[in-house]
């Protein structure tokens, strides 16, 4: 563990770094900087790779809601690697392979920094892997290949230093979230007002509309073919915005009392969404890297489909392979989107949403005990923060007992339920998607309680003093 710790502060060391703020800033420049930081994200998204040829191949389409990416661009991997590396660290450290104290700095600090580095490497690992893959197109001349990966490395670098920048406290919340719902918010803006030609009309369904009612065709508001934005889509949408902003108001609420400051009483609640929307994000990245990992395998021993034994895997079409999956089990996992599909393919759809909702529910059950939100770690953190529930013993024992009648219930009806608005939401086409909804809604409640925390705080600076804060 020492030989790797050193490696990691060496390594570190001769990373570029963004240093913290010596005081706290206004809330205003942090507004800024963050303002700054996604339109950093935003531009990056429209600069095309340099040697890439436009209409390459598409095989993680249906990543970049999750990974914030725009494939043949400078985000083509988006924030992918920084989730995958965290991700991977959390769980080792969850299962205790890694032990850090996250209340020392210096073990702070070091978790970042292995953090920023196993990110690097994923992001050369998945850029090599595009190169084998064929995304930006078949026997690239070794130089090209060679800038292609450099300029993926580069990028990769920007957005984990814009990360940092953001979550080191000149900016407002996490980079990560801030880039994944404004990746999100600008699909949902394009599908209702963009003014892009498609066919005699235009793309965004506002514009649509206006159009088409000047004609004597209204009646294709309703529905549109081709998968083009609708007013059923529209209202889809907004409908699966407010179950979802409903759902994240229920909670169990659990009362306290602190041991500590006598007279003080509060509540711990227990969201439905207990495990937020991390379930969504491992099952969303579980089914692109195995609808990834099966086009590699076909386009390298099954080009023609005709394995009967890889056919059950996965079959694809040979004119167009991004297309997606047309057979074996990665066809069946992967959500036949729009109304129109559903009707024609209505056990495909059955299988997805299944698939969906076990492995959802499957990853909020795991990350409940591996992450520290289980009854036994919850338990441990109230009695160390000097509270008690009425009623019941101040023993770790005995408020574990009463968790244990609401966390692992809650923990699986959550999964369940998130796994059933996004695949259902996928299925119906949704703007943005059902995960991206889903991350959306979750990130932009997160920054409005943080933004009232911040404004709390900007109007009684002596809250803020009582409480601890800087």
């Amino acid at each position: 563990m020492g030989i790797v710790t050193d490696f990691v502060r060496q390594v570190a060391s001769i990373l570029p770094e963004v240093e913290k703020p010596k005081v706290k800033s206004a809330l205003t420049n942090r507004l800024l900087w963050t303002a700054v930081a996604v339109t950093t994200y935003l531009i990056m998204a429209q600069i095309p790779l340099y040697g890439v040829a436009s209409g390459a191949d598409d095989q993680m389409s249906y990543t970049a809601i999750i990974f914030a990416s725009s494939q043949g661009t400078l985000m083509t991997l988006g924030i992918g690697p920084i989730v995958t590396a965290g991700l991977i660290l959390q769980l080792l450290k969850g299962a205790e392979i890694i032990k850090l104290d996250f209340k020392k700095p210096d073990d702070r600090a070091l978790f970042s920094a292995g953090t920023k580095i196993l990110a690097l490497i994923v992001t050369f690992a998945e850029a090599v892997a595009f190169m084998i893959g064929g995304s930006f197109g078949q026997n690239l001349p070794f130089p090209t290949a060679v800038t292609i990966i450099a300029q993926i490395m580069f990028a990769g670098l920007i957005v984990i230093l814009l990360d940092e920048l953001i979550q080191k406290g000149w900016g407002l919340g996490s980079g990560i979230s801030l880039f994944i719902a404004a990746g999100v918010s600008q699909t949902i803006f394009w599908s209702v007002f963009a003014l892009i030609p498609a066919g005699s009309t235009y793309f965004g369904i506002i514009p649509h509309a206006i159009s088409t009612l000047l004609s004597s065709s209204p009646e294709s508001i309703l529905l549109r073919p081709g998968g083009l934005p609708s007013l059923v889509t529209l209202l889809l949408t907004v409908a699966v915005i407010g179950l979802i902003v409903y759902a994240e108001g229920i909670r169990i609420e659990i009362p306290i009392t602190s041991t500590k400051y006598r007279g003080f009483q509060g509540t711990y609640p227990i969201k439905l969404l207990y495990v937020s929307v991390l379930p969504v994000i491992l099952t969303g990245a579980l089914l692109a890297n195995l609808t990834f990992f099966a086009q590699i395998v076909w386009s390298r021993f099954n080009p023609a489909n005709s394995s009967t034994i890889l056919n059950l895997f996965a079959q694809f079409n040979v004119a167009d392979p991004a297309a997606g999956p047309i057979g074996g089990f990665a066809y069946y996992v992967s959500p036949p989107r729009g109304i129109e599909v559903l009707s024609v393919e209505p056990l495909r759809a059955l299988t997805y949403v299944l698939f969906y909702v076990v492995a959802c529910t499957i990853f909020a059950r795991v990350w409940v005990e591996i992450g520290g939100l289980g009854s036994k770690a919850v338990a441990t953190k109230l009695l160390g923060a000097n509270v008690q529930v009425p009623g019941f013993r101040r023993s770790e024992g005995s408020l574990e007992v009463l968790l244990d009648r609401y966390i692992p219930v809650i923990t699986i009806i959550g999964g369940i339920l998130m796994g059933l608005l996004a695949s259902v939401s996928d299925i119906l086409g949704v703007f943005g998607g059902g995960t991206g909804i889903l991350l959306m809604v979750s990130i932009f409640i997160n920054y409005y309680q943080l933004l009232m925390k911040e404004r709390l705080e900007t109007m009684m600076p002596g809250l803020a003093s009582f409480l601890g804060k800087d």
